[in-house]
């Protein structure tokens, strides 16, 4: 326990309550929490099944045939593969656990997991708790933030157990396309890693991206698995529910593994989700329009000020580069002193995210076109 580092949004919730005990108020741009209501239909439907006292026992551990139903219609409409909902789909408490259980069901003590660097850190310190030694495959702005697994070494690849990858990514916001992915599913095919992968941001994207699925991918279904959040895509953080899409094999021991660490998730959420999956969609542009005139008001002030940022095509941040002379820890603390603005140093995602900050787009838009203000009138550039 001692080896890991607090959380890192704990440590940025410490350092906001000590300014707001202060008597400061402070706006965070730190962690991307959707500040948009969930759906009203999707809050009738739990409303509704909590109301029934049949959800109220011990729920399936696998997930409500329902829920991994509409997990299955969903992804098959919207990726054109469709899983066994049965065998190939699990339901997750959210998909942050399943992706922090995962290593525990695949990796032994001294095994190697290939780790971006940046990335959320829940997967090295999964890795971790489960003894693994992480391998960091460094995201640089010049390979667009995409690994650049042709120079992985071959005996690290022939060691490696778990590939974790992320796109559209956090906290860079970059994108991969099929083409990598193939790339990225021979490579696991030929050395038999296992590709886990976390699409937590799927559906917020802008100026007519797409983002793909993994698997996607001929070959993909033996040895990839896909995390899939409804916290971002429908507003439902606090409702700690998700699922993951993979081959038969991999999910049924990664069940295994579950059914022994928690009691599953509430039907009555479970149900809700299941309205959200198959429910009306239109909410989902109504909410990647919100993103996107905040991403473009948060992009002209950047730029206005002399500083540099990526136009991000999907996520709910925007990932940039911290002015001349200073580094991604001391921007933070200037902006936190000066402005009462928290920001993420890049650095708190892995030693490649130095030079970088990362900034949400997920409060309210008084309170961004605010933060816009401080920003705009920071004394130093």
């Amino acid at each position: 326990m001692e080896s890991i580092p607090p959380y890192l949004f704990a440590e940025i919730d410490r350092k906001v309550e000590e300014k707001r005990k202060e008597g400061k108020r402070v706006i965070s741009l730190g962690v991307g929490d959707p500040d948009m209501p969930t759906p009203p239909h999707i809050v009738r439907a739990l409303q509704q099944a909590a109301a029934d006292p049949a959800n109220h026992r011990y729920p399936s551990y696998r997930g409500m045939p329902e829920f991994r139903e509409a997990a299955a219609e969903w992804y098959g409409r919207r990726f054109g593969f469709s899983p066994d909902p049965d065998t190939e789909v699990l339901a997750l408490i959210g998909s942050k656990d399943g992706i922090s259980h995962f290593p525990l069901a695949f990796v032994d003590p001294g095994d190697l997991v290939l780790v971006p660097d940046p990335a959320y850190p829940v997967y090295g310190v999964a890795s971790s708790f489960a003894g693994a030694t992480c391998y960091h495959l460094p995201l640089r702005r010049e390979r667009g933030f995409l690994p650049d697994l042709g120079s992985v070494p071959e005996e690290v690849l022939e060691r490696a157990r778990v590939l974790f990858l992320n796109y559209p990514n956090n906290p860079t916001t970059a994108v991969a396309d099929l083409g990598y992915f193939r790339e990225v599913v021979e490579l696991a095919r030929r050395h038999d890693i296992i590709v886990a992968h976390d699409l937590a941001y799927s559906e917020i994207t802008f100026d007519e991206y797409v983002a793909p699925s993994i698997m996607q991918v001929e070959g993909s279904r033996d040895i990839c698995i896909e995390f899939c959040s409804l916290s971002k895509t429908y507003n439902m953080t606090g409702w700690r529910v998700g699922f993951a899409v993979g081959g038969e094999e991999i999910i049924r021991h990664f069940g295994t593994l579950k059914t022994n660490m928690d009691s599953g998730v509430f039907n009555a959420i479970q149900l809700a989700a299941r309205e959200a999956l198959i429910g009306p969609q239109d909410c989902l542009e109504e909410m990647r329009s919100v993103y996107r005139k905040r991403r473009d008001l948060l992009l002209e002030c950047i730029r206005g000020k002399g500083w540099e940022a990526l136009t991000p095509s999907a996520t709910i941040y925007v990932w940039m580069k911290v002015p001349p002379g200073l580094d991604s820890a001391s921007f933070a603390t200037r902006l936190l002193e000066e402005a009462d603005i928290v920001v993420v140093p890049g650095s708190a995602y892995g030693k490649e995210g130095e030079g970088y900050v990362r900034l949400s787009l997920s409060l309210p838009d008084r309170e961004l076109e605010e933060a816009v203000d401080r920003l705009e009138r920071c004394s130093f550039s």
